[in-house]
């Protein structure tokens, strides 16, 4: 399950790294407005869709793919990220 995470963030890593032309992910990479746009969008529909029972996974999905090459394009280490949360246990 995990694994499926760790290859979304490789990838957004290796696409940084290496480019591929007409990539959705580099254009959300490479373009912040743009994938802040999407984090939003994806966000809602989410919310809409569990709201309305309906295709909840898929949005959900979205929003994961999504966030990740936000976070990426925007130089926020998802070490980091789960580093704070560790930090956070009480």
């Amino acid at each position: 399950m995990l694994k499926t995470l760790e290859d979304l963030f490789e990838l957004a890593r290796l696409r940084k790294i290496n480019p591929v032309s007409e990539s959705y992910t580099n254009k959300l990479l490479s373009n912040k407005s743009l994938s802040k746009e999407k984090v939003l969008e994806e966000i809602n529909e989410l919310v809409e869709a569990v709201e309305k029972n309906t295709n909840k996974i898929h949005e959900a999905a979205d929003v994961f793919y999504h966030l990740v090459m936000y976070l990426e394009a925007n130089q926020i280490k998802i070490e980091d990220v789960m580093e704070e949360l560790n930090n956070r246990k009480k």
